[in-house]
């Protein structure tokens, strides 16, 4: 279509399936292949899967139109949360759903300030804070 923008596509699926994880790696072979490594920001991307109570709960691919394609797990019982589980999945969606990266930064400094740093997700907020430190600045924040 003339000028059109894929920036500014508001188009949008959600896939409910039972196991991310595996949707997720074949979904990752195939942008590594095509485009020589996972792409974590720009048009087309992919979010890497959040790991919650030891299972891969979702991840979102916005394709080169600019779609939205938000792959969830389906849960038969909700689970009980954390602080920082709680804390992770705010950020994920001001991230990865609305595109607002520093607002899930912001979330995500806060909720590891008040962190004792024994809770389980612990890590899984720390991986994922520098990753949106990546995104945010292009550079990796890991050693």
């Amino acid at each position: 279509m003339d000028d059109y923008d894929p920036a500014q596509s508001y188009s949008t699926c959600v896939i409910v399936v039972v196991d991310t994880g595996g949707l997720f790696e074949a979904f990752a072979a195939g942008m590594r292949s095509v485009r020589g490594k996972l792409l974590i920001s720009g048009i087309p991307r992919m979010t890497r899967p959040r790991l919650r109570n030891d299972r891969y709960t979702g991840f979102t691919v916005v394709d080169p139109g600019g779609n939205w394609i938000r792959i969830t797990r389906a849960t038969a019982e909700p689970e009980a949360r954390t602080t920082l589980a709680a804390a992770l999945e705010n950020a994920a969606r001001q991230a990865d759903s609305h595109g607002d990266e520093r607002q899930g930064l912001k979330i995500l400094e806060g909720a590891l300030t008040r962190a004792s740093g024994d809770e389980p997700e612990y890590q899984a907020v720390r991986e994922y804070r520098d990753e949106l430190v990546e995104r945010i600045t292009g550079t990796e924040s890991r050693p």
